[in-house]
This record gives C-alpha cells, sequence and structure tokens, in this order.
C-alpha cells in the first residue's frame, strides 16, 4: 500500500473531489487532523497511512460528527484507494470522538479551509490547535510519531502549557494528572510540571 506524502496527499484529495463532483454529490466539508494536517500545512514532511477527519463543519450549527460518512463520500475514497494504492481505510472518522473530548476555545474560527471543487471543502486546524491535539494524542496513544510530530510544531513554553492545562480537563479520572505530568517529563519539557 503507498503511503500519503507532501506529493501525493494533495493528489488523493483532488482525486477524491473529482469523484464527488463525478456523482454529483453534495458538499462535503471535512475538518483534518493528525499526520495528513500537518502534512498539509507543510509543517512536518513525514507520510502517513491516512487522513483522519474529526468532524464536518456545518454553517448553522459549527462543528458535527461526521459519521457515518455519506454513502458518496465512502464510494469516492474506495475509487481513490483503489487508483492510487492507498489503504482501504485511507479516509477515515477514526478521531472524532476528539469534539466530544473538547476543544481548545475558539477553535473553529481558527480553521483554515482549501477548496477542491465544488463537492469538497478540507479544514485544517491552527498550529496552536494542533499542539493541543498532538498533545492529547501523546497522553491518549503513547509518544512515537506523536512526540515528533509535537517538536516539529516548536511549541514555546507558554503554548505547551496552554495546551497541558486544557488537555487537563479532558478526563476526570484520579490518575489523569499524574499521566500528563509524567508525559510531560517523558518529552522533555519536566521543568514545566510545577508551573501546571
Amino acid at each position: 500500500m503507498e503511503r500519503l506524502s507532501t506529493e501525493n496527499l494533495e493528489q488523493a484529495l483532488t482525486a477524491l473531489a473529482a469523484f464527488l463532483e463525478e456523482a454529483d454529490a453534495a458538499r462535503e466539508t471535512l475538518v483534518v487532523i493528525c499526520g495528513s494536517a500537518l502534512i498539509s500545512l507543510g509543517l512536518i514532511s513525514r507520510t502517513t497511512k491516512d487522513v483522519d477527519i474529526m468532524a464536518g463543519v456545518d454553517a448553522e450549527h459549527g462543528l458535527v460528527d461526521p459519521r457515518p460518512m455519506s454513502a458518496a463520500l465512502q464510494a469516492a475514497a474506495a475509487a481513490v484507494s483503489r487508483e492510487m494504492h492507498l489503504d482501504p481505510h485511507w479516509l477515515n472518522t477514526g478521531p472524532a470522538d476528539q469534539v466530544l473530548a473538547g476543544l481548545p476555545e475558539g477553535f473553529l474560527s481558527r480553521l483554515t479551509w482549501r477548496d477542491y471543487g465544488p463537492a469538497l471543502t478540507i479544514y485544517l486546524p491552527d498550529r496552536f490547535d494542533l499542539i493541543h491535539l498532538k498533545l492529547f494524542a501523546i497522553m491518549d496513544q503513547g509518544r512515537g510519531r506523536h512526540s515528533a510530530d509535537l517538536a516539529a510544531l516548536r511549541p514555546t513554553e507558554d503554548e505547551l502549557l496552554t495546551a497541558d492545562r486544557r488537555v487537563l480537563t479532558q478526563d476526570a479520572g484520579e490518575v489523569f494528572p499524574q499521566i500528563v505530568r509524567t508525559a510531560l517529563t517523558d518529552i522533555g519539557y519536566g521543568h514545566l510540571v510545577a508551573r501546571l
């Protein structure tokens, strides 16, 4: 299976839009996060196997649950997968629960967007919000690529403290604050723990 990179991510999204337009589908408005957002914004140069949809964007209701993906979007994604030899689940709604977990205030207003023709708009988070999302991913899934991605975002200490304080509100468990402090230390910011 091919992986998505700076070179072919745009090709995949352009093809997705073309298949949607060909099917005369309703416009899809998708908030994309994780590695594909970082690649699309030029913030990292690694590859990823997928494009993670966190939400849809509705003019009246703001961020909306993207699940289930429309039949037209599923069909277009399958066509792109076949054409470009991508993972069958290259387009997925895996991180959709993040909206329920909470997002930084003003997240929606900071989104930037790119139109891929009349049938597809992709929304991308601001760097500040990506710092928050990556920090939460480290707490949720462990260091790995998330730590490398966070480092590539080059957060200032103030940005990291703001993100840490926000992440602390996302889990009411008694042990979660210690998990956050340990993770912060593990990624090289232990000196900030006392300021949380």
